[in-house]
């Protein structure tokens, strides 16, 4: 049986959308000819989607089969005992040339009786944005089904959505229910629970290359959408040179910021998780004895969480996203 003492990295699962663009293989420098990459997996558990280890003893082995051999060692206890051998998060980036559909999530009690799948709570942090790029998140003030179907009908929906435009750094927590779109222009990171349930309710008219629309979900929605409004939509945080700051807690995961521009040793004790590593800019070395891997903007990493102190060293100033389950 193989020792479970070394960082994991996966292939990234590269995929194609209507929407892609090509900043994923420009920018983050993913491996593919295409220039319509949407979304790199990550880290996924999602079926026939499944992340392969592309480092150390482990390469070639996938997710679901290092959850199987490690269990609590990988994920940790208390995150075994509730999922098993389902990975609970999906960690992607996106790149979005043209606007997202504009879609929500049904809740996992929903989600779980309909489709037999978590719900999709997930956050996103903007990484870049094009001049005046936005995201579609929320209503602007306190609707409902009568209201929302009829602007749905009028093709005036954006007349009650909230529109925000982005720069780099905006965090944005979407919780399930939450109308959203991810407008042109902006490349994001995204934290989610496992799901790839999407209730598409409006998609521009838009064709793909054979004429045909895609399929929209509008009678599935209706008692999905959270209809109440926020007074803002962006979360608000701060952050620390060299120490993580929690920017989003929530029942399904926690997501800290950690900017990084000299050496730092992490100890993660406290935890009875595994910790995913996104590096949002710059490079990073991890170091444990004589186990090291290097992330560079774009790409991801999981700490298992048996593995509970590490080095980290910036190749330049840096920036992280640390993910776990509390």
């Amino acid at each position: 049986m193989e020792k479970l003492n070394q960082f994991v990295k996966f292939e990234p699962i590269l995929k194609e959308k209507i929407w892609g663009g090509e900043k994923l293989v420009k920018l983050l420098e993913k491996k593919s000819t295409k220039t319509n990459i949407g979304e790199s997996w990550e880290i996924s558990d999602v079926e026939g989607d499944t992340s392969v280890v592309v480092n150390g003893e482990l390469k070639g082995k996938n997710l679901k089969e290092l959850i199987a051999s490690f269990e609590g060692d990988l994920v940790g206890e208390k995150v075994y005992k509730e999922f098993g051998d389902k990975f609970p998060l999906l960690i992607k980036f996106i790149d979005a040339k043209e606007a997202l559909s504009i879609q929500l999530h049904p809740h996992d009690d929903l989600a779980k009786e309909r489709h037999n799948s978590f719900g999709k709570t997930e956050m996103w942090y903007v990484m870049q944005a094009d001049e005046k790029a936005n995201l579609i998140v929320g209503f602007q003030k306190d609707s409902n089904q009568e209201e929302y179907v009829q602007h749905l009908e009028n093709t005036s929906l954006l007349d009650i959505l909230n529109v925000d435009e982005v720069a780099k750094g905006d965090v944005y927590f979407i919780p399930t229910g939450r109308i959203h779109a991810i407008g042109a222009g902006v490349l994001l990171a995204e934290i989610q629970q496992t799901s790839d349930i999407t209730y598409r309710i409006y998609d521009w008219n838009r064709q793909d290359s054979e004429g045909n629309f895609r399929e929209l979900h509008t009678e599935l929605a209706l008692d999905a959408i959270d209809y109440q409004a926020q007074e803002q939509y962006t979360t608000s945080y701060t952050k620390s040179n060299n120490a993580a700051s929690t920017i989003v807690s929530c029942p399904y995961f926690t997501t800290n910021v950690l900017p990084i521009d000299s050496s730092i040793t992490v100890n993660h004790a406290n935890k009875d998780s595994f910790v995913i590593y996104m590096c949002v800019s710059g490079a990073v070395t991890f170091k444990k004895e004589e186990e090291t891997v290097t992330l560079h903007m774009g790409e991801t990493v999981l700490v298992p969480a048996k593995l509970k102190e590490f080095v980290i060293t910036p190749a330049v100033a840096s920036e992280l996203l640390e993910v776990y389950i509390a």
